[in-house]
């Protein structure tokens, strides 16, 4: 995930941000509502200010399915958190910062194939039906964008031999490392151009 954290930085002080101003390795905690606080991978801080708070995740095999299950309740809470945080003035007068969520899975058989889902009390919804690990990370990113908890989100799978390599695939393109990357800047752009003006 270093090297995609690196590119992001990188398109970030392209977009105008102060190298400074991107916090990777150390004082990457934010205070949260529910807990005191919560570490974020990539940070970035202008003038006290939070512009940026990224989660990049990662899952390779052998246990798709328990991993899954964390990764989506983690990343649910966490952003539950920061926007409960924020509303409640946990960064002063920060403007809204856009958060992020970027899935990285082994793409596998174990994790393509279809899968069943128990229901002993109520259907699922439909989507969930037949649906690999690969499509539930899909519909788990999608659905953060639509319920508007991340204001980007990028899912790429990617197989050992490709991965070495640098290569990957993109199953949705509104989850694309393209779009997500265009949020992003579009983002850090409108905040420089405000704090210039």
């Amino acid at each position: 995930m270093d090297g995609l954290t690196d590119l992001v930085a990188e398109l970030v002080v392209e977009a105008g941000i102060p190298k400074n101003a991107i916090l990777r390795r150390k004082r990457l905690e934010l205070p949260d509502f529910f807990r005191p606080t919560k570490k974020w991978d990539l940070l970035v801080m202008v003038d006290g200010d939070v512009v940026v708070a990224i989660e990049f995740k990662s899952q390779v095999g052998p246990s798709f399915g328990n991993n899954y299950n964390n990764r989506a309740e983690e990343a649910l809470g966490n952003a539950t958190d920061l926007w409960t945080a924020y509303r409640e003035g946990a960064f002063r007068t920060s403007p809204k910062p856009w958060l992020g969520y970027l899935m990285l899975l082994e793409e596998d058989p174990r994790s393509t194939r279809p899968l069943a889902v128990k229901e002993p009390h109520f259907p699922v919804f439909d989507e969930f039906r037949g649906a690999s690990y690969a499509l539930r990370y899909e519909l788990l990113c999608r659905k953060f964008l639509r319920e508007r908890l991340y204001d980007g989100a990028c899912f790429l799978l990617s197989s050992p031999k490709e991965g070495i390599t640098g290569g990957y695939k993109e199953p949705n393109r509104e989850l694309s490392f393209r779009s997500f990357v265009a949020s992003l800047t579009g983002h850090v752009t409108g905040y420089m151009n405000l704090a210039d003006g």
